[in-house]
């Protein structure tokens, strides 16, 4: 899945795949989740919002489902 940057202190990009209802989120520690259950609207109000991080902290995180798919940076 493609993801876009985005201006933030913890998130550095986002990418949704709307035939599954998946967002990836690439943190800046490098970790990406993919979070479940999240439609093409959610996903564009996080695009949107005037702080990607705040936005993604208190609507995305609490609710939708999170798989850890990569653990960071590799040595």
């Amino acid at each position: 899945m493609e993801r876009l940057p985005v201006q933030s202190s913890n998130i550095r990009s986002v990418g949704h795949d709307f035939q599954r209802n998946a967002l990836e989120v690439e943190f800046s520690n490098g970790r990406v989740y993919e979070y479940g259950n999240v439609n093409v609207d959610e996903a564009a109000a996080l695009l949107r919002a005037k702080s990607v991080g705040s936005h993604f902290a208190n609507i995305i995180k609490p609710v939708k489902p999170a798989t850890l798919i990569f653990n960071g940076p590799r040595p």
